[in-house]
């Protein structure tokens, strides 16, 4: 390449836009909600970078567009050097800091520190990264700029301008989001299919008739998926119950309808209530309309805990409604998803309400991220209040949750926003890893409602409105699991929790994204009551159902204990 090349392709380049690169490069670094991999850091790094060095060129394009003065070449050479030059030590300094903000998040997740940052190879896939945004852009503005040309021929410049964009943002719209975005969501759904249909060697057909896909179910047992096998197989049995609380028991129902049993979602949920009452399940003390994650996941440290409490006298019924993980059923078929489970809490809710008061179980609603969302959507206040079911546990709620954000929003003066107290904690209450901040012993009207979530999951605490405005949930006091090095940047901010969001590295159990089964035991107890348990017998409880989670990762290796978690 020629030097006057050269000389042309650096003064194609922005000075602003390389400072303000630089400057979101460097407040990428900074601590988030989770953890993050020298991997996720530089495509958040080289993505941070890309959108300050955009709005540095979009400012010279409105310098320019105003017809304002501008600076001689050889001045402006001089400057955009020391800007480089200034960059240059910028990121040194900031990649040096990099360390000790990750392990201001890792100390308090009670995580190993990291000795290194990888620098260069952060620095190197944050250049990949910014690389290949760039070459999109500047393929975007030839093709603006090849239309605008034609265009100009028989409209004045500044039209032609306009429709030149135009066209280039519809066309590249329609490549994205029409071609490539379905072609990679077809192939990634059926993907999704494939793995859902997969049969484990060891997910042998349960015998009891009161398991979904037993040889007495209308349920096939290849029809269920692989998710819904993982659900029935996974819980505990009458002994397994019998001997933590020493009790009798009764063996646990629990009913999966995966999307291959029938076509519509009324049509599995006519099923799902053919096997509630096939297996009696309207005879227990409690029932519990489950609404799995994306791929049809159901948190089996949520259901194991509410089952141990209640010594097995309880019935759990769960429907799949996508193949996708979360992030990608939410962004493509999130009405769907309500609408499957609005079926299902329909179906059931009409039979419950028309049985006798006294002679019906209690009716309660759980799930988990994306599952919750679509379990409180389900249904509404209005068309139940004169017979309402008993009440909700629902954990990790996303940010495009209504209700949550509703009551959040309008949480009592004072409380936190990653903890808040709505009114008096008679219908709706908060709680984390350290419980409830209201008395224990407030007085709960006849529904409950919990939400379970950590001030560290940004599956939650993720909005589009960070980048122009500061999150309530920064503010002292800060959740427990919150870096005080945590700091608001315009964009950057909201870059950081998307990322987290949809990468959901895996956290330790008890933070981000990942719910112990002893948080969730404690929503049960709040929301359903723990009749013949003591103190003591909780907290053994609690134990026996952290050991439980642990053994399995030991048994199945070290993601076994995260595998599906979040959808």
């Amino acid at each position: 390449m020629k030097i006057g090349h050269l000389v042309t392709l650096w003064r194609s380049f922005s000075g602003i836009g390389l400072l303000l690169g630089t400057l979101f490069f460097a407040a990428a670094l900074t601590p988030t909600l989770i953890p993050r991999s020298p991997v996720t850091q530089g495509i958040l790094s080289g993505c941070a970078f890309a959108a300050g060095y955009g709005i540095g060129v979009f400012w010279r394009w409105l310098w320019r567009y105003m017809e304002l003065r501008e600076p001689p070449d050889d001045w402006r050479d001089a400057v955009n050097l020391g800007i480089a030059l200034l960059c240059v030590v910028l990121t040194i300094i900031f990649l040096r800091q990099a360390v000790d903000w990750q392990n201001s998040i890792r100390s308090l997740m009670g995580l190993e520190p990291v000795m290194t940052g990888h620098p260069l190879q952060v620095c190197l896939i944050a250049a990949l990264t910014f690389l290949a945004l760039l070459a999109l852009a500047r393929l975007w503005r030839a093709v603006y700029r090849f239309v605008a040309r034609r265009v100009r021929r028989f409209m004045p410049r500044r039209v032609a301008n306009v429709v030149g964009v135009a066209v280039a943002v519809a066309l590249f719209w329609a490549v994205t989001n029409d071609v490539l975005l379905r072609l990679a969501l077809r192939g990634l759904d059926a993907t999704f299919a494939q793995y859902d249909a997969l049969i484990d060697p060891q997910a042998a057909q349960p015998a009891s008739p009161l398991k979904g896909g037993s040889p007495a179910s209308r349920l096939s047992w290849e029809e269920l998926g692989r998710a819904g096998r993982e659900f029935i197989i996974s819980g505990p049995s009458a002994d397994d119950i019998a001997a933590v609380s020493g009790r009798e028991a009764l063996e646990p129902i629990r009913i999966y309808v995966g999307l291959r049993a029938a076509e519509t979602p009324e049509q599995r949920a006519e099923l799902a209530l053919e096997e509630l009452i096939r297996t009696g399940a309207f005879r227990r003390s409690l029932l519990v309309i489950a609404t799995p994650t994306g791929t049809g996941w159901v948190d089996p440290s949520a259901m194991d805990a509410v089952e141990y409490l209640h010594g097995g006298d309880i019935a759990t019924v769960a429907m799949q409604y996508s193949y996708l993980n979360s992030p990608l059923s939410l962004l493509v078929e999130a009405e769907y998803g309500t609408d499957s489970a609005r079926a299902l809490f329909s179906r059931i809710y009409g039979h419950w309400s028309s049985l006798p008061k006294a002679q019906r179980p209690r009716l309660y609603l759980h799930g988990l991220s994306l599952g919750a969302m679509h379990s409180e959507r389900s249904t509404s206040l209005y068309e139940m209040i004169g017979d309402p079911i008993d009440g909700a546990l629902w954990s990790g709620p996303p940010y495009e949750s209504r209700t949550w954000r509703a009551i959040t929003e309008a949480r009592n003066p004072g409380t936190p926003a990653w903890l808040p107290e709505f009114r008096d904690g008679s219908l709706v209450r908060f709680m984390n890893q350290d419980g409830f901040p209201a008395e224990a012993d407030a007085p709960w009207g006849p529904m409950r409602i919990v939400f379970l979530q950590y001030a560290s999951d940004p599956v939650t605490f993720f909005s589009y409105r960070y980048l122009y405005r500061r999150p309530d949930w920064m503010a002292e006091p800060r959740g427990p699991d919150v870096s005080p090095q945590l700091r608001w940047f315009p964009v950057v901010t909201m870059l950081q929790l998307a990322l987290d969001m949809a990468v959901n590295s895996p956290a330790p159990m008890g933070h981000g994204h990942v719910y112990a089964p002893a948080h969730y035991l404690n929503g049960w107890v709040a929301v359903s009551d723990a009749p013949g348990w003591s103190p003591e017998g909780l907290e053994r409880l609690r134990q026996h159902l952290t050991r439980e989670v642990e053994r399995a990762a030991e048994a199945e290796g070290h993601e076994a204990a995260y595998q599906n978690r979040g959808g």
